[in-house]
């Protein structure tokens, strides 16, 4: 496997403000290196039926990926809609581009 794109996974919490909103405020991204993948075209067709829409898929170790909900890559934040692990070491990570980003990493 070629691991030879950089992504950052963006791990996150929630914060309430003074009348109880809720935000989900981004914490210190963690460099990692990715295999960068197509989505497949039944990925694509399947989530059709949904709200998501797959993108790009990266493939990363399995002990890497610590339940982050974000990623960026190349200067885009995606959102990770699904994990997919194809073998007890390798995790894809089937990502959409993540609308209204109004954060900066």
């Amino acid at each position: 496997m070629r691991r030879n794109r950089v992504i950052y996974l963006i791990p996150t919490h929630i914060e309430k403000d003074s009348i109880g909103n809720k935000k989900e405020i981004f914490e210190e991204p963690r460099k990692k290196l990715a295999e960068k993948k197509s989505v497949r075209q039944s990925e694509f067709y399947q989530a059709a039926t949904t709200d998501f829409k797959p993108e790009i898929i990266f493939k990363i170790w399995t002990h890497e990926y610590k339940g982050e909900k974000f990623l960026s890559y190349n200067n885009q934040t995606y959102h990770i809609i699904r994990t997919y692990e194809k073998s007890f070491r390798e995790l894809e990570l089937v990502c959409e581009v993540k609308i209204n980003d109004k954060s900066k990493h």
